[in-house]
């Protein structure tokens, strides 16, 4: 069997640690439903803060999964997309999204007895 190194993958494990973080996924799960203001982010990912948000969101510009796009009205408008890359991630992840939704509703087992 192959020994697994720590920088055999750290693109993969880079960007398991980004879509590991709080909220994360709620964010792509609500980009995926089409671009959207700031606002419209914080109502649908419900219980997420401003500050987490904004965070969030920049992260993901970052990353080249969100692409933010300032439109010039008065007030001027920022609307967040995914991006090619992003909408790629999203995909890749539905597979991994409806396996936790059958784990999560399977009995658990129980616990092993604690040895004495």
């Amino acid at each position: 069997m192959d020994t697994i190194h720590d920088d055999t993958c750290p693109s993969f494990e880079g960007t398991l640690e980004l879509i590991g973080r709080r909220w994360t996924g709620s964010v792509l799960q609500a980009a995926a439903q089409g671009a959207r203001r700031f606002g419209e982010y914080r109502a649908l990912i419900d219980g997420i803060s401003d500050r987490l948000l904004s965070q969030r969101l920049k992260e993901l510009e970052a990353a080249d999964l969100i692409e933010r796009t300032v439109i010039p009205t008065t007030p001027v408008q920022i609307r967040y997309r995914l991006t090619p890359d992003g909408q790629a991630l999203v995909n890749a992840l539905q597979p991994l999204a409806q396996w936790s939704t059958r784990r999560a509703s399977r009995p658990r087992r129980a616990e092993p007895a604690a040895a004495a």
